[in-house]
């Protein structure tokens, strides 16, 4: 039985190779630019400090601090890790498919770049969908409650992980029309399966959500309804690429 496997733990070594460099290269070139990608990272949590220092009654307004000696450059390194991750998501998504392409037929395998497109630019939509809407509303709940009584210092650590993860959180569910698609493709779906799953789904929507967000119910929904939309989204397009069979019942009605 090893044996059998030994070929495809070869190829899954390959490949994983392949997109651990393809990151690591990424790193060290995001690195170098790491000082205004952080500069886009702060500025909703500038914005939301910004407003609350005009409406709120302390003498000091919020700032971001930081409380290690070595705190820039470690918020350097993860910059430069979030930000060469995105920048390798095309290759890891191509080696994901060259992985699984061998037990494909032809016309399957001719999806690789359909895969590696839609897969980007959903993940791309899903990250814009969080910095231009999630985390201007998140942020400006979250500092402005409670400024009235207390300074807000956020340090820069904790938030360059908070933010990556929020980023990434939206990334990834947004990539489910895509995942569906090609899992309908290889016919391992159908619109029956994930119509019957739909109300757990629901409720792993709103366990992943309350996960990846903020502890406030505002953030929760704005990534929880949109993730049913694109569920729903998801099952049309199952239902175009792969449609159930029907019934027996239904196929003696008819």
């Amino acid at each position: 039985m090893f044996e059998d496997l030994k070929p495809h733990l070869i190829e899954l070594r390959k490949r994983l190779a392949i997109a651990v460099g393809s990151v690591i290269v990424m790193f060290f070139v995001a690195f170098y630019f790491h000082e205004p990608v952080l500069a886009w990272m702060v500025a909703p949590l500038n914005d939301a400090l910004t407003a609350v220092g005009k409406i709120s009654s302390i003498a000091a307004e919020g700032m971001v601090t930081t409380n290690q000696v070595g705190g820039a450059f470690f918020v350097a390194l993860k910059v430069a890790f979030f930000t060469g991750l995105l920048a390798a998501l095309p290759i890891i998504l191509a080696q994901i498919w060259l992985f699984v392409a061998p037990g494909l037929y032809d016309n399957e395998k001719k999806m690789l770049i359909p895969f590696i497109v839609g897969g980007s630019v959903m993940f791309g939509v899903g990250v814009a969908f969080a910095y231009y809407i999630v985390t201007p509303f998140g942020f400006d709940f979250l500092i402005a409650f409670g400024s009235f009584k207390f300074t807000p210092l956020i340090n820069i650590e904790d938030y360059v992980g908070f933010f990556a993860k929020i980023m990434f959180g939206f990334g990834i569910a947004f990539e489910l029309p895509v995942f569906a698609y090609f899992l309908a493709l290889l016919g391992l779906v159908d619109d029956r399966q994930m119509t019957e799953f739909f109300r757990y789904a629901i409720v792993i929507i709103f366990i992943v959500a309350a996960l990846l967000t903020p502890p406030d119910v505002l953030t929760q929904l704005l990534m929880a309804g949109p993730l049913i939309i694109l569920y729903g989204i998801s099952i049309l397009i199952v239902k175009a690429v792969n449609p159930a069979e029907p019934k027996e019942d239904e196929s003696a009605a008819s």
